[in-house]
């Protein structure tokens, strides 16, 4: 088995995604690993703002884009730092694309030993067991996935 030098975890902020950081918190702390926390902002939101601007051209799809993605690094930023109690630093990044593609190119970037998710995320597609992001990253994940289930 490989050491695990690295885990990431998955965040949408979802109350699925919380469970995973406090329990990839948990892990990193126990075995000295370093943790990353990616978000990753959906593509498909911006192009529904494109459509938006469309109809009122004093709206600024850049500027919502670039409010929210520092609103993202913040949440995360904080969530980082309340989950790891101040004794671990932790390693944030926001992303723009779709999800698990956006997921898989940080895996492939940040080279992670282990990847921490939710089984159910943010989605507005109702799936039976686990979210859309979750059942592609089960199957496309280069690395371990671990699915943690809200209590």
């Amino acid at each position: 088995m490989k050491t695990i030098n690295k885990i990431m975890v998955a965040i949408d902020f979802s109350d699925y995604a919380l469970a995973a950081a406090g329990y990839a918190a948990k892990l990193a702390e126990d075995t000295g690993a370093a943790l990353l926390f990616t978000n990753v902002y959906n593509q498909r939101d911006i192009e529904m703002m494109n459509n938006v601007a469309t109809r009122v051209p004093e709206f600024s799809v850049r500027k919502y884009t670039d409010e929210n993605v520092k609103e993202r690094k913040a949440r995360l930023h904080e969530l980082a730092k309340k989950m790891m109690h101040g004794n671990h630093l932790a390693e944030t990044h926001v992303r723009i694309g779709v999800p698990y593609e956006a997921l898989l190119q940080e895996i492939q970037e940040k080279k992670p030993d282990l990847l921490v998710m939710g089984t159910k995320g943010r989605s507005n597609v109702v799936d039976m067991i686990l979210g859309s992001c979750a059942q592609k990253m089960f199957r496309h994940s280069p690395i371990p996935l671990l699915s943690i289930r809200k209590k």
